[in-house]
């Protein structure tokens, strides 16, 4: 029986069935290839997408993006012939951002040369993008992004290292998110809050009388981050007897309960962060040199606020967005704006953020201006309209200076609410103590004036 010719289905066909976006790229960085899911993401038809050129399809760029800082799958698969996977911020063609992981492989001619690179991709933005997107795309940011990128789908120990406040529980929340482990829980320790007998008995868990109090079995926090990620914040503060189990643990992937006979091996992701310069400490012979290198396998540096005001902006109006009444003042004026980017912020983006939540309160349903930002951590603003500054505490005024309305007459005086916040720079709580009510009262108040007296940021 003679054998039919059989024509072989074209590239074409075969990358359509592909069920992600998938694209097919050559050494100029032009697509010679692009399934259906790829054309339809991007709103392209085939005839207008070939010869186009990745970065300008996905970023909307004129330039490659390793040139803006971030890494670039196709220059590391032509450089090193090698897969790779990274995730990276495109846009669609409305300018919409979303964050999709790549994953490209080589494709080598017959001398074993790479040829192209092809690239398939999966959307990762299927969550609310306020909680677990970074904001800003300033150098600074970019370059720490690129490093998240490519560290976040690995299994390798993470060690974030920066100033107070710049933001390393956010990081560590964005590694996890885009790590192969997202589905997993996400738990949080904080060395600098336990004692000693205490953080054994939280990370590892304790059994039934290992200790007096200890009248029941419990499970430890590596145990409920099992399959997930745990984040050790402030590890710099974890006792020398404690660093020894959890380099053993680290090293072998198991741990003893206290009180325990048996060791139990769980998959859990670690991911360290610390305010404190680590390699000095080992230098004291206060952190161990052998932690200390098992930690740093991925060293991240969280660039400081006052280094990365780009960003500013985009941080203070996202704030905004996140406070009780604060869209009313999106956008920003150019002079709030001008105002902001003065400052160096010595508490990074945690300060930004109680900048931004006091002039909210200041400001409730008037025009943010400047004079609604408070900026120095110690001053207040007296009875008689004068700044008062006290270097070494934070001072409250004595109550005495207010004539406060009955608390029979169901209501405090606006004026005198506003005032009391302006004293106490914002802060919900001193002014509560101050007008002699609870917190909860204060933002009740809060929350009535804003509905009911439009000119509650008004005292005049």
């Amino acid at each position: 029986m003679s054998k039919k010719n059989v024509e072989a289905p074209h590239c074409k066909d075969i990358i359509d069935l592909i069920p992600e976006p998938f694209v097919v790229i050559n050494k100029d960085y032009k697509i010679v290839a692009a399934n259906k899911r790829y054309r339809k993401k991007y709103e392209y038809e085939d005839a207008d997408i070939i010869g186009k050129t990745c970065y300008n399809i996905s970023h909307h760029s004129d330039v490659p993006c390793h040139e803006h800082g971030e890494h670039c799958p196709l220059k590391s698969v032509f450089d090193s012939g090698r897969p790779t996977e990274v995730i990276h911020v495109h846009y669609d063609k409305h300018g919409g951002e979303e964050h999709v992981q790549l994953r490209a492989q080589p494709i080598l001619d017959d001398d074993g040369n790479v040829k192209y690179m092809a690239e398939s991709m999966i959307c990762l933005d299927e969550i609310d993008k306020a909680e677990k997107v970074l904001i800003g795309r300033s150098s600074a940011m970019i370059r720490l992004t690129s490093l998240l990128q490519r560290v976040a789908p690995t299994r390798s120990t993470v060690l974030l290292t920066g100033e107070s406040g710049s933001g390393k529980e956010k990081v560590s929340e964005y590694i996890h998110h885009f790590s192969n482990c997202h589905k997993g829980p996400f738990v949080i320790v904080d060395c600098s809050t336990l004692g000693e007998q205490l953080f054994e008995s939280e990370l590892f868990g304790h059994e039934k009388g290992a200790f007096t109090g200890a009248t029941d079995k419990k499970i430890g926090l590596i145990e409920s981050a099992n399959t997930g990620t745990l984040f050790i914040d402030e590890i710099s503060e974890l006792p020398l007897p404690l660093q020894t189990k959890l380099l053993r643990f680290l090293e072998t992937g198991t741990y003893r309960t206290v009180g325990g006979n048996t060791y139990k091996q769980v998959d859990v992701r670690i991911i360290a962060a610390t305010n404190r310069n680590l390699r000095q400490m080992v230098e004291d012979k206060k952190f161990r040199n052998d932690l200390f290198f098992r930690l740093t396998a991925f060293p991240v540096e969280i660039p400081p606020l006052r280094e990365r005001k780009d960003d500013l902006p985009a941080l203070a109006e996202h704030f905004l967005s996140t406070i009780e009444g604060g869209t009313y003042h999106i956008p920003l004026s150019e002079e709030v704006i001008e105002e902001l980017l003065k400052y160096d912020y010595p508490g990074n983006v945690r300060e930004l953020r109680n900048i931004m939540e006091r002039a909210c309160i200041l400001a409730s349903l008037d025009t943010m201006t400047p004079d609604h930002l408070i900026f120095e951590q110690f001053t207040y603003i007296n009875s008689k309209s004068e700044v008062v500054s006290s270097p070494d505490q934070y001072s409250i005024p004595d109550s005495s200076d207010y004539d406060f309305l009955s608390r029979s007459q169901g209501r405090h005086d606006k004026d005198r609410i506003l005032n009391a916040l302006r004293q106490c720079n914002g802060n919900r709580s001193r002014a509560a103590d101050l007008l002699g009510v609870s917190e909860r009262t204060i933002y009740r108040y809060v929350k009535k004036l804003r509905a009911e007296m439009p000119d509650f940021a008004d005292p005049d």
